[in-house]
């Protein structure tokens, strides 16, 4: 067996920088604010962060429209700011990915302004640009992730510009060589700064159909779903031209060793695989959001992990996920002791997984009051459930006030439990989220068999999930509890002589496992 690379090996924290800590008194975060808590992820054991957008932005979609790729925002710090991190990161042995989002600008962006300024500017074809319908309506029936049609009319040059997102995120053109060109320097400048890798956004998004059909309808559309979903993305997203921008950003990354290239790419598994590449490598780490999506139950989980493992490419490394910044919290979803189960199941499955920020100390999405919210998913279509800002909440550090986080005001409310729940308290409490994180990624350091040794399932009824990693003659047994009732397991003839090395409840028993049990046995 080659020796594995660091992010097959390494768990992935991904920090909302917005949230982390403040170090100025401004009420957001700052890069020299995570430089003052690295050491807070070290000892829960880490190996890699990943940064939310910090590059120059009107702040629109918060940092998701970027005025400026080769940049820092003046809310986050300086560039000296971001190579100070960067440096502290390093020296810590932790790597830093940061985020790319090459779908579309901000509509701030220069490059935008040139494009509208008129229909002969070299720039125009930079993005989207298409005469109205015979009706004189938007090109097509596309809608925007947001809400509303994804054309914005520019009475200037009378034409309509796509947009995928907010009218203030105008899609770039990705078929034209010029685009690809730059955007490809912008990797190679953050990598040339010393970046370990990168988180790309919405990578699915970025060729549309040359042709602009109208997507179907969604025979399944509901209201509650968001006006999103009244369509199929049929021909918006996911087109084949797309893996070869993919394969251009890995021949990017693989100049750089050590390198890796993460996509965000939310698509059924049987087409998630093709952006490992077909033919030449893609991104190393297409993201895998089933634990998000999925019913928590023991059967349909033992089969989606087995159907995913056995869907991988020769050569392609699994991931999985937990939690991030537009979803709800794996708290909220599964309540605060199933909560402790998707952490096992997270950080004891094969391939690297990733943690939200937060989730550690069991963070549950916060209510947040009307007169408080933020974010423009919320505000365009209220009511719905769909707003991003209950999960990118505050980090909560210890006692003092506003929970460590900030001299001023933050900039969205802390959890209602700050007090008790936060990182000082749960680093002295034996039984608390935080340590067991921290114990198992400490077992994933120490067990070759946890972060890289085969998976194999052993047992599966309705509320017990059970399966073995294996590497060389290391042998483990994984068994959760899915309830909240006690459930007898058959122990395998092979695993009678292991111990248990790390229960979520406190539970020594692997033949009866007591409610929203889970054990590590090796």
């Amino acid at each position: 067996m080659t020796e594995p690379l660091w992010w097959q090996k390494g768990a992935i924290y991904q920090i909302y920088p917005r949230s982390f800590q403040d170090s100025n008194g401004g009420g957001i975060g700052t890069l020299r604010g995570i430089e003052n808590r690295l050491d807070a992820l070290v000892d829960l054991g880490v190996d890699a962060v990943w940064i939310s957008p910090i590059y120059p932005s009107p702040l629109a979609d918060f940092g998701y429209d970027v005025a400026d790729y080769c940049g820092i925002d003046p809310s986050f710090g300086t560039l000296e700011d971001f190579d100070s991190l960067l440096d502290a990161t390093h020296a810590r042995g932790l790597k830093l990915l940061l985020d790319f989002v090459p779908n579309h600008s901000s509509s701030e962006h220069p490059w935008f302004k040139e494009s509208r300024s008129s229909r002969e500017n070299p720039k125009r074809d930079w993005y989207i640009w298409r005469d109205p319908a015979p009706d004189g309506g938007p090109p097509n029936n596309w809608i925007s992730d947001f809400g509303g049609s994804a054309w914005e009319w520019d009475e200037a040059s009378g034409q309509y510009y796509y947009h995928a997102f907010l009218k203030e995120q105008p899609d770039l053109n990705w078929r034209n060589p010029e685009v690809r060109q730059a955007m490809m320097d912008v990797l190679r400048f953050w990598f040339d700064r010393g970046v370990d890798g990168f988180r790309i956004d919405v990578l699915w998004h970025m060729i549309k159909h040359a042709e602009f059909p109208d997507n179907p309808p969604n025979p399944a559309y509901t209201p509650a779903m968001g006006a999103m979903h009244q369509v199929l993305q049929l021909h918006s997203t996911d087109q084949p031209e797309v893996h070869g921008i993919a394969a251009d950003m890995r021949r990017v990354a693989d100049a750089y060793p050590g390198r890796v290239l993460v996509g965000e790419i939310y698509l059924p598994v049987e087409r998630l695989m093709h952006y490992y590449g077909r033919g030449e490598p893609e991104v190393h780490l297409p993201f895998n959001f089933q634990l998000i999506e999925a019913p928590w139950e023991a059967r349909t989980l033992a089969g989606l992990i087995a159907d995913y493992e056995a869907a991988l490419p020769a050569g392609g490394w699994p991931n999985w996920v937990l939690g991030n910044h537009d979803r709800p919290r794996a708290a909220t979803r599964f309540g605060p002791r199933q909560a402790r189960i998707a952490a096992m199941l997270l950080l004891t499955l094969r391939g690297t997984p990733t943690i939200y920020y937060g989730d550690e100390l069991g963070l549950e999405d916060v209510p947040i009051p009307p007169d408080q919210v933020q974010d423009p998913r919320e505000l365009r279509e209220p009511g719905l459930g769909l707003g991003r800002d209950p999960v990118r909440t505050p980090m909560a550090w210890d006692t003092s006030a506003n929970a460590g986080f900030t001299g001023g005001a933050p900039w969205l409310p802390l959890h209602p439990d700050w007090q008790v729940r936060n990182v000082a308290a749960e680093r002295e409490d034996p039984r608390s989220m935080w340590r067991l994180y921290h114990d198992l990624l400490e077992l994933r350091h120490a067990h070759p068999a946890l972060s890289i040794g085969d998976w194999l399932p052993v047992e599966c009824s309705d509320a017990l999930l059970a399966y073995e990693r294996r590497c060389g003659a290391e042998r483990m047994l994984v068994v959760l509890n899915l309830s909240d009732r006690p459930q007898s397991f058959a122990i395998p003839e092979w695993a009678e002589g292991l111990s248990v090395l790390l229960a979520a409840q406190g539970g020594r028993d692997p033949a009866i496992l007591g409610p929203d049990e889970g054990l590590i046995l090796g």
